[in-house]
């Protein structure tokens, strides 16, 4: 299922969501323009490998140019190719707007970046000895997927299904949309913990654990940060 919009006008203009989006493509255009060794020093260098996060928690020397913490934050704006930065992107787009339009533009990136650490340390804590490097914003979406759902559960969310050649439409509340979705992240994420070679981060495939972590933690943040504190606001709607 691809979300397409949702049907949930804004007060604002949303600067920050905005802002994370061309920092996103910027980043991936940077990734895009390097050789394909320097590419893969890049991507080692500023994105999470639990191997290394864990011997720094530990104290024991990395070597790398940049502390490893820090990749808790660069790591959320690189992505493995363009599909991987347009899915991001696009749930970004959509949902982003709502929960910066309930927190403000500080608190909301505030929110955005601590979700996406938390999703990073719950992946890390489920493959604390994995090589291989974790990247990409969909932690930290998934955080604005949690916040959404509590606070916009009856929004109407257009979506399509690929099949094939066809594309049939269909209109749901966001309850359900994201609700389906996090399951199938949960889901996913405890049968890695079975098959850890088929599936999931140790493949070199997706982290589940970071989705739906920060699906949870963005579910609790969010309401702390005053999601649900309503303020007047006389600015014209934005659809």
């Amino acid at each position: 299922m691809v979300p397409i919009r949702d049907f949930n006008p804004v007060r604002i203009t949303p600067y920050v969501t905005y802002g994370l989006i061309a920092a996103n493509v910027l980043a991936f255009l940077y990734e895009s323009s390097l050789p394909p060794r320097e590419l893969e020093g890049f991507l080692h260098l500023a994105s999470v490998v639990p191997r290394e996060l864990t011997a720094s928690f530990a104290g024991i020397p990395v070597h790398q140019l940049v502390p490893e913490w820090v990749t808790l934050i660069t790591s959320q704006f690189l992505h493995g190719g363009l599909l991987h930065l347009a899915g991001n992107m696009l749930f970004l787009w959509i949902f982003g707007n709502n929960v910066e339009d309930k927190l403000g533009h500080v608190k909301y990136l505030f929110f955005y970046l601590t979700c996406g650490v938390l999703a990073s340390l719950t992946q890390w804590y489920f493959s604390q000895n994995s090589s291989i490097p974790s990247l990409g914003a969909s932690g930290a979406i998934a955080g604005v997927l949690g916040a959404y759902i509590l606070r916009f559960p009856q929004a109407e969310i257009l979506g399509i299904i690929p099949l094939g050649i066809f594309f049939p439409s269909f209109r749901v509340p966001a309850f359900y949309f994201l609700g389906f979705w996090f399951i199938e992240q949960a889901f996913y994420g405890l049968a890695s913990l079975e098959t850890p070679t088929n599936i999931g981060m140790e493949s070199g495939g997706i982290a589940y654990w970071a989705h739906a972590g920060g699906f949870l933690f963005g579910a609790v943040l969010g309401p702390l940060l005053g999601l649900f504190s309503d303020q007047p606001n006389d600015e014209p709607l934005y659809r």
